[in-house]
């Protein structure tokens, strides 16, 4: 039967991801997201599963990387100049098509910057911080329900298409409590990495199935033979100087997430349909943005509401058409304008955009956003 927490957001992410099936966690405290690692500290070895706490950023998500190879659904923790830090284990992860989930709880910078106070500064190190091209799949959580949720499809998602998944939480959402409803765990699904089903003898670790353009995965340990480099590889995973393998790598390191990205996309609105303004919003912003929403429905405008659950791939098509009905955006965040860019791209000049920035550690109040949505109706 579901039952009812009171949980903070993350020991919500925590508790998804053992729902998930994570058993392995590798990490080093950093204020604002140490929390999820303390609780996986004290949960995991309930679960048969092994916690790591490593001597920096670094080796954490090496060490979840190989807890993922070992084949454990693995898990690493930080905040932005850990981020930082795991940028490098991340692309290695993403090139040796490694599952992965990474939380950044984020916080203000650059460097030390804000470490107990608010910020969304993080948003486009999540999808270039790493060099090289490859797809991402980054989740945005707004509530600490959306927390355990999206934890667990982080995991499905990691497993699924074999390289690392993001969850771009923040300190507000971090170190919020509320109330959590946890469903029976027969109503949520479990992905599993697909595992190979030929002989040892012929398993060739980066040959993708040609129903999926996926390969199977086998767990050191289990018989099956393969290689791990960071260099772009053939499918035999040693590295390769051809370059129809190397085109052939990189386009599909790209190509199996953007191949299922309607599988992916996630996103929420609310009074779209007539709104001549719609204000586009995500992580604890979305919740001042939804109450200055309502207040203005109240005084009889227009307003409607956009909220990426998925930051990347980014809900472009689905904006875009909102955004021609409309005629004008309003895009408030925590950093100097780095979603309303990938906006501005989305919508192709079909509407206008009014950017609203905040960079001192605070959240918006209501009454701001408002403020702006009248100034625009004018």
């Amino acid at each position: 039967m579901p039952r009812v927490e009171f949980w903070q957001g993350n020991a919500s992410i925590a508790q998804g991801a053992l729902a998930a099936g994570c058993r392995f966690f590798g990490g080093y405290p950093i204020t604002p997201s140490s929390e999820i690692a303390e609780v996986m500290a004290a949960e995991l070895p309930a679960h048969n599963g092994r916690f790591i706490q490593m001597e920096d950023e670094i080796a954490g998500i090496a060490a979840a990387i190989g807890g993922s190879v070992a084949g454990f659904k693995a898990m690493t923790a930080t905040s932005g100049p850990g981020f930082s830090l795991k940028q490098e284990n991340l692309g290695l992860a993403y090139m040796a098509e490694i599952p992965l989930v990474v939380v950044d709880v984020m916080r203000g910078g650059p460097s030390t910057g804000l470490p107990t106070s608010i910020a969304q500064q993080d948003v486009m190190q999540a999808r270039w911080g790493t060099h090289g091209d490859h797809a991402t799949i980054a989740y945005a959580p707004s509530s600490v329900q959306e927390c355990f949720e999206v934890a667990i499809k982080a995991f499905n998602m990691a497993e699924r298409f074999r390289q690392p998944v993001l969850i771009m939480s923040d300190e507000v959402l971090g170190h919020m409590r509320e109330k959590v409803v946890v469903p029976d765990r027969e109503t949520y699904t479990i992905v599993n990495r697909k595992k190979p089903s030929c002989a040892p003898d012929v398993f060739m670790p980066y040959k993708p199935d040609p129903e999926d353009n996926l390969p199977p995965m086998a767990s050191f340990g289990d018989g099956y033979r393969w290689h791990i480099t960071g260099l772009t590889h053939n499918e035999w995973g040693f590295p390769t100087n051809c370059p129809e393998e190397i085109a052939k790598k990189t386009a599909r390191l790209m190509d199996k997430v953007n191949a299922y990205r309607d599988d992916i996309v996630e996103f929420e609105t609310e009074s779209v349909e007539d709104a001549r303004i719609i204000v586009v919003a995500f992580g604890s912003v979305a919740r001042t943005a939804l109450s200055a929403v309502r207040m203005a429905r109240s005084k009889g405008l227009k307003v409607g509401y956009f909220r990426p659950i998925v930051l990347w791939p980014f809900p472009d098509r689905e904006l875009e058409a909102l955004a021609e009905k409309a005629g004008k955006l309003i895009v408030p965040e925590l950093n100097y304008g780095q979603m309303v860019n990938e906006v501005e791209r989305s919508v192709h000049g079909k509407a206008g955009i009014t950017q609203m920035s905040l960079v001192n550690g605070e959240l918006f109040q209501p009454s701001e956003i408002l403020e702006k949505i009248e100034e625009v109706a004018r």
